[in-house]
């Protein structure tokens, strides 16, 4: 895909890994729509600042009928609420499943046709590590990130016959506002939006962008007691 004629929508785009994916973008030619929830937030140069509220319908509505030449979706707007799935607040559990996978879906529902429209083109879907493994105590974010995963493989089938490539993009901790308080080595999000631009480039389905991501893929054809070999 050439990048340099392509118009993109990135959800989430104020900061973190967003507003690294829009310069990355920019620098590559793209014109760029940046939605926030507060576009007044969006302090990148170069960019369209645009609402978008991926949980509310009538937002995603509004910046649908707000464009009309976006040719590459990147949904990257999300949220850690660190909610246990037993203990935790139900509340939490839902508002993570209504981003990461009903958020993700009311996007993409209204704008396919608009890429369609536009002669096709790509929707990346920022998932994570945890949307293959599930850590107990991040459990809410885990079960919404595995739905956005498997929501990203039924829409890849789906839309392909309208020209229009579903990838999903997985990914480890990395150094934003969503895991300040994590220590450990964390990838840079410019390093990530890299490596993501440069998948949709290369027409990719699937973008691992660290080493964790790749062993926990490999990790998956031994099943259950190789993910969890602290299970008895």
């Amino acid at each position: 895909m050439d990048l340099s004629t392509s118009t993109v929508l990135v959800t989430g785009a104020n900061r973190g890994l967003g507003r690294a994916l829009a310069a990355e973008l920019l620098s590559r030619g793209a014109t760029v729509y940046a939605g926030a929830r507060n576009p007044d937030k969006v302090d990148l140069p170069g960019v369209r600042p645009i609402a978008l509220d991926i949980t509310d319908p009538d937002s995603v509505a509004a910046a649908a009928k707000a464009t009309g030449d976006v040719t590459v979706l990147i949904n990257n707007a999300g949220i850690g609420t660190t909610t246990d799935l037993l203990a935790g607040d139900l509340d939490n559990v839902r508002l993570e499943m209504d981003t990461h996978y009903f958020g993700t879906l009311s996007v993409v529902r209204a704008f396919a046709p608009q890429i369609a429209a536009n002669g096709g083109g790509t929707i990346l879907n920022i998932l994570s590590v945890l949307s293959w493994f599930s850590f107990p105590q991040s459990g809410a974010y885990c079960a919404a990130k595995s739905a956005e995963w498997s929501l990203t493989n039924a829409l890849r089938a789906q839309l392909a016959e309208q020209g229009i490539r579903v990838a999903g993009l997985h990914v480890g901790p990395m150094d934003t506002d969503m895991i300040r308080e994590v220590s450990g080595a964390k990838t840079a999000p410019a390093e990530v939006a890299r490596l993501a631009v440069d998948g949709i480039a290369a027409d990719a389905y699937e973008i691992l962008a660290d080493d964790i991501s790749r062993q926990v893929q490999a990790g998956l054809a031994g099943g259950v007691t190789a993910l969890y070999p602290e299970l008895p």
